[in-house]
């Protein structure tokens, strides 16, 4: 049961003094907390102070509550007007309360208190709440210095974490740059190999700089200049005359002399041709690079124009080195050039005038090799014996080139002599084949020899290994010559090679070839033959009798309709005519003429 309140009358500032002075005395017995002791006495303090200023007398309401035996108490304190008085609106405010965590005496309640006591005990509960202050203050320092050590070490981690993700952006940077050189250095090392691949896969001057132009123009240079010199330049370039000088920019003249890579800026009319280019198409300010081009000698000069503003250091290193291999596949495709056409010359100067004998035409084709060193090795031959045939002779030899167009020589002069003695075609074959052997063993030759009598409707001949000849016959059917040919010329092994007849009535013809005219790669030779026989079995008696020549274009041409060859081809056309011999055979088809390119050249 809750006991009656402890009622104070409050009419003077004594009053309001002495029942603080009870309050203060029933907190502190009940062992109320400094603080909130304080802060209670503090705040009755300020609503005892209210109430005087409204005057009239008040009534201070004290309640001790405790809910429950054992637990903690609570002081409640009220203020109300006293009497009947009406109460104002203004002085309804909420009761308030200290915690006692001890049921204070009942006796000290009303127990009455000098105002020097209350005076001394406000001073002790001010002491009490400055010791507490400054153990407060005490706590505060200690717990500002901890927070400016805090915020020292925290400034000194946002600093170090500053420093470490600059040092990441930097890092990052740097591999980002490295990722980019490194690309671009696989780039340029790509783009260096397969330029060079291209250029190097060409023997042809006119290729190699239209594919370095096609390569290089627009992504490296927006204009490519390719000055090559003559033959008298090579070895003194600074007595080169002056109108050449004008011809090209300072720069490539620059290293002409010098044999060194040269940078200069671009002027309009520097460069041949300029003055044709639209004014955008040349900036003055636009760089030039000019580069040697070098091969154990000085060929000529490589002028690029910049496609921007500079041209980049590592571009440059790389163009530099692809003008190297420039300047070594044009010296590579000048020195082919070189043996291909010696070879040639030689080859076609052994290519003799075609014999006109009575009832017999003759005409022949040699077409060189388009591509390659593949020429030098095939020929043909017909000349009359003394007792009046005539020999027809093709062959080819292993190998292709110089070497090869001499051996050829070789065999052709001995083919020669070892017919003035009337020998048979087998015969002669057989010389031949122990003559290569003791004088080029490691050579081999295939040849075919077809002899002509007067008279007679047959032919002789004989076949070192060599694609079979094909007869028309004079009513039109065609068949091959394929009885089982001997061993190629030079086998390091004794042979000797067997005599074969074939008809040939008036009217037939003989076709003798070269593998390069029927065989192509990954087809095998059958298949050429077959061509050949259609196209021989097309013509007619009268147009091989009335133009021989025009007969053996018809020959080639179905059989050569790509212009790209990588072997020699010789033809050698026979044809028995079907009127009499006291004709004269001149009608333009013993001409001894030869194709190339697809055109024929006469002798």
């Amino acid at each position: 049961m809750t006991p009656p309140p402890d009622v104070w009358k409050i009419a003077s500032v004594a009053d309001a003094a002495r029942a603080r002075a009870a309050v203060d005395r029933i907190a502190t017995d009940g062992e109320a907390p400094t603080l909130e002791r304080v802060r209670f006495l503090t705040a009755l303090t300020a609503r005892l102070r209210h109430c005087l200023s409204r005057g009239g007398e008040w009534e201070l309401r004290l309640h001790v509550r405790q809910f429950a035996t054992g637990q903690p108490a609570r002081l409640e304190a009220s203020l109300s007007p006293a009497g009947d008085r009406e109460p104002d609106p203004r002085d309804e405010t909420p009761s308030l309360t200290c915690p006692l965590p001890h049921q204070p005496a009942r006796k000290s309640r009303r127990a009455a208190t000098s105002l020097s006591q209350a005076l001394l005990a406000a001073d002790e509960n001010t002491a009490a709440v400055l010791s507490l202050l400054d153990e407060q203050e005490d706590l505060v320092r200690l717990h500002r210095e901890e927070l400016h050590h805090t915020n020292q070490g925290v400034l000194a981690l946002h600093a170090d974490l500053e420093a470490a993700a600059r040092a990441q952006r930097e890092l990052l940077e740097a591999e980002r740059t490295a990722r980019a050189a490194t690309e671009r250095a696989r780039r340029l090392l790509t783009f260096l190999g397969d330029a060079s691949a291209a250029i190097t896969s060409s023997l042809s001057h006119t290729a190699i700089l239209r594919r370095l132009s096609d390569m290089l123009v627009p992504e490296y240079a927006e204009r490519l200049d390719v000055w090559l010199f003559d033959e008298e330049e090579y070895e003194d370039h600074d007595d080169e005359p002056a109108h050449r000088v004008r011809e090209h920019s300072a720069a490539a003249v620059a290293a002409a002399r010098t044999g060194r890579p040269q940078h200069a800026a671009a002027h309009p009319g520097t460069l041949p041709g300029v003055d044709d280019l639209p004014p955008s198409a040349l900036s003055p300010e636009r760089p030039l690079l000019a580069i040697p081009l070098v091969a154990q000698r000085l060929l000529g000069v490589l002028t690029l124009t910049a496609p921007g503003p500079r041209f980049d250091k590592d571009t440059s290193v790389m163009l530099v080195e692809l003008a190297r291999r420039v300047g070594v596949a044009l010296d590579h495709a000048h020195r082919y050039q070189q043996s291909r056409n010696t070879a040639e010359a030689l080859q076609r100067a052994q290519l003799t005038d075609l014999p006109t004998p009575p009832g017999l035409l003759l005409a022949a084709r040699y077409l060189p090799a388009t591509w390659g060193m593949n020429i030098g090795g095939d020929w043909y031959d017909a000349f009359l014996q003394p007792d009046g045939s005539v020999l027809a002779v093709i062959g080819d030899v292993t190998g292709h080139g110089l070497h090869a167009a001499v051996v050829m020589g070789q065999l052709r002069t001995a083919l020669r002599a070892y017919a003035v003695e009337n020998a048979t075609p087998g015969e002669i074959l057989t010389r031949l084949h122990r003559m290569l052997g003791h004088l080029q063993p490691e050579l081999y030759a295939t040849a075919l020899i077809a002899r002509f009598r007067p008279g007679e409707p047959e032919v002789v001949w004989a076949s070192a290994g060599h694609p079979p000849a094909v007869v028309r016959g004079a009513d039109g059917t065609v068949r091959v010559l394929d009885a089982k040919p001997g061993v190629m010329l030079g086998i390091p092994l004794p042979y000797v090679y067997k005599d074969h007849r074939a008809d040939l009535a008036p009217g037939s013809s003989l076709v003798l070839y070269t593998d390069g005219l029927v065989e192509r790669r990954g087809q095998g030779i059958d298949p050429g033959i077959g061509r050949l026989a259609r196209a021989l079995e097309a013509l007619n008696t009268p147009e091989l009798e009335q133009d021989l020549d025009a007969a053996a274009d018809a020959l080639l041409k179905p059989l050569l309709y790509d212009s790209e060859r990588d072997d020699d081809v010789c033809l050698l056309l026979c044809h028995t005519m079907t009127e009499s011999p006291d004709r004269s055979p001149a009608r333009g088809s013993v001409k001894n003429t030869r194709r190339e390119g697809g055109f024929r050249e006469s002798l």
